[in-house]
């Protein structure tokens, strides 16, 4: 074996772990998903959809609008009612914004 075959051998073998190294670390506040201000506009609780004016949802780097979200869980919109002030957890799954948590604003 040359040295550069070593060589190469030891990067490529570098390389193939770094990502590995990265998978073990935990979530940092910074990529975990955040609460957004909100207020509910409308409610479907049979179809599990909540319709939510909202600030910026800064970990999705969205602007603040008024959209329509799924519910993860229908039970959310129990909590919840019209023109209700909230703070609440979305995130990006299968091409759906889906509502994962809801809280009263403080």
């Amino acid at each position: 074996m040359t040295i550069r075959t070593l060589i190469l051998a030891t990067t490529l073998g570098l390389a193939t772990l770094s990502p590995l190294a990265h998978a073990t670390q935990p979530a940092t506040a910074s990529s975990m998903a955040m609460l957004t201000d909100g207020e509910v506009r409308k409610i479907d609780p049979s179809a599990g959809k909540v319709t939510i004016k909202h600030g910026p949802i800064q970990h999705l780097d969205m602007p603040g609008m008024t959209m329509v979200f799924t519910a993860k869980d229908k039970a959310l919109l129990d909590k919840v009612k019209v023109g209700d002030k909230i703070r609440f957890m979305v995130s990006h799954e299968d091409g759906k914004m889906l509502v994962t948590e809801i809280q009263p604003a403080s």
